[in-house]
């Protein structure tokens, strides 16, 4: 239940953060370094969510055919193609390995 109140929270405190954002800059223009910043903001949160979600209890259990779609997702990401399309390429490679192993 914790978990799911710190998720809220941080949930919460996100949209309220973008909401607040055009308020405070207003019409000034964004330094180049904080805009590359930004941008950098949903592959790192992104990533950690993978991390703990393909950890499961300790690591004891990885699922190999994840390893390797989150892989296929971050190399495509990796050479430009739009984030959406590259997790869902990654989920296709995931679901292709499991689909020839069965």
């Amino acid at each position: 239940m914790k978990l799911w109140l710190s998720v809220l929270a941080v949930t919460v405190i996100s949209w309220l953060m973008k909401a607040s954002a055009p308020l405070v800059i207003g019409k000034r223009k964004l330094p180049p370094t904080a805009i590359r910043m930004t941008a950098l903001t949903a592959p790192v949160l992104l990533a950690g969510l993978i991390v703990t979600e393909l950890g499961g209890e300790g690591w004891s259990e990885l699922d190999w055919t994840q390893v390797v779609g989150v892989g296929a997702a971050g190399g495509l990401f990796l050479v430009k193609v739009p984030m959406l399309l590259a997790v869902a390429a990654g989920i296709a490679v995931t679901a292709l390995i499991r689909f020839g192993l069965a």
